[in-house]
């Protein structure tokens, strides 16, 4: 059912036929007023007396002049109506138009919007997945960390089984100490990047998919608008819809919708922002852990390196002495033997001078007499004594001498055997299991 409530935008045209004074009506006759009433004309009831002449014809003036204003009320009514038909047919094809427009610049503006939000969901999407690689690389370089740290700890725990004096706290045990720390550090840092990582990831996605909702909306939108801009008067899928020109109370303002999407845009963009961010920390945090790791196993390489090379002097040096105090062992050795056959030599004299004194001592009356013969047997017999002391004495501290050069060998042997086994311990053990360090590239999470 077509509105009759239109606005006019011209004046009605002049009448075609000039409006003339009707004479007054003498008899009113009962006409069709309503769209539902009966044809026939009203009746007055019956008359008694027949109509005079005059009543004839002034009836039939007035059906003239009634025909007439009719005629003349129907033909402005047609004039109008026309008129109205052409503005209103021409008004609505400038609205029309005007709709179209606006749909298609409409249609335009969302292109713009929904364009912008598919790249900021792509950029989202790749910066995620950088993002997801820069996580790995710190989850392959956390891992790789445990075996610095187990190499460290058993280093540490080889190097207490040294023995006595070798027992010390080296260079070489506060080098292992710091890296131990350092890789204790490491760890603790790389699990703080991971978990701000994580939460990245997670802002990343949460953002995406906020632009995601946002830019599927926009597509359902501009199919529904691109498919009003193809209607027109002769499409076939068009029908009344009596309620659909109302305002929902929920709708949006060209600003709020406008803001909405920038918004989001902002905030997404922001997060990506952040996210190269982290990355480039990420990337500073694993080369300068990498870096620091293997300037410190460097360190520690030198350190037991220097290290065996004073065990290695002192055990040279070790062994020279011992080979010179075996060397001296054997010479004191052939001292004292010298020194007992000496001793022994010294018996016979001493038996003889003895056994003279003694039967000397047995000369008759005045034959016993103190002469030079006995002077001198006497004196001989003393200086025996006295060489005998000596002997004695000198083998006494010959004896001593060479127990404590067998002292000095067990000592010397025992160091020797000790600086063997820290060599041992140092390069065997700890430098060879320190061979299987990671390389920068496994540190750095490459691999």
């Amino acid at each position: 059912m077509a509105q009759t409530d239109v606005l006019l935008t011209k004046e009605p045209a002049p009448q075609s036929i000039q409006a003339c004074e009707l004479p007054h009506k003498q008899y009113d006759v009962a006409c069709n007023t309503g769209a539902y009433t009966s044809s026939g004309l009203a009746t007055a009831g019956f008359r008694t007396a027949k109509y005079l002449m005059d009543e004839w014809f002034q009836n039939c003036y007035a059906r003239y002049h009634q025909a007439f204003a009719d005629r003349d009320h129907s033909e402005r009514q047609r004039h109008e109506s026309r008129q109205l038909a052409a503005e209103t047919g021409a008004l609505a094809r400038r609205t029309q138009q005007d709709s179209t427009r606006r749909v298609g610049e409409r249609l335009e503006d969302m292109h713009c919007w929904k364009s912008e939000l598919q790249r900021e969901i792509e950029e989202l999407s790749a910066e995620t997945d950088l993002m997801l690689a820069q996580k790995l690389r710190l989850s392959r370089a956390l891992d790789a960390m445990a075996i610095p740290f187990s190499i460290a700890t058993d280093n540490l725990q080889c190097r207490e089984r040294r023995q006595h004096p070798d027992l010390v706290r080296d260079y070489v045990e506060v080098e292992l100490l710091k890296e131990a720390e350092l890789i204790r550090n490491i760890q603790e840092l790389l699990k703080r990047t991971i978990s701000q990582a994580v939460g990245q990831i997670r802002l990343n996605r949460e953002h995406k998919e906020t632009c995601e909702m946002d830019w599927s909306d926009k597509v359902e939108v501009y199919n529904i608008d691109d498919t009003c801009t193809r209607y027109n008067n002769e499409s076939t899928q068009v029908q009344f819809h009596p309620h659909s020109s109302k305002f929902e109370e929920s709708a949006s303002t060209p600003e709020t919708w406008a803001k909405f999407t920038q918004d989001n845009l902002l905030r997404a963009e922001r997060e990506r922002l952040a996210s190269a961010n982290l990355r480039k920390l990420i990337d500073c945090i694993l080369r300068d852990t990498a870096e620091d790791l293997r300037l410190q196993c460097d360190a520690v390489n030198m350190a037991f390196e220097r290290r065996c090379e004073e065990l290695d002097d002192a055990c040279h040096k070790l062994k020279y002495h011992l080979q010179k105090t075996l060397r001296e062992i054997t010479d004191q050795e052939h001292e004292v033997a010298a020194l007992k056959q000496a001793i022994k030599d010294k018996e016979a004299p001493l038996r003889v001078a003895q056994t003279r004194l003694y039967q000397r001592s047995h000369r008759p009356n005045v034959e016993l007499c103190r002469d030079a013969a006995q002077f001198r047997l006497q004196t001989e017999v003393e200086e025996l004594f006295m060489s005998l002391k000596a002997l004695k004495e000198k083998l006494q501290d010959s004896e001593q001498a060479l127990r404590n050069l067998e002292d000095t060998r067990m000592s010397l042997e025992k160091d020797i055997a000790v600086k063997t086994n820290s060599l041992f311990i140092d390069r065997q053990k700890c430098m060879t299991h320190r061979s299987r360090y990671p390389s920068v590239l496994q540190l750095a999470g490459y691999q």
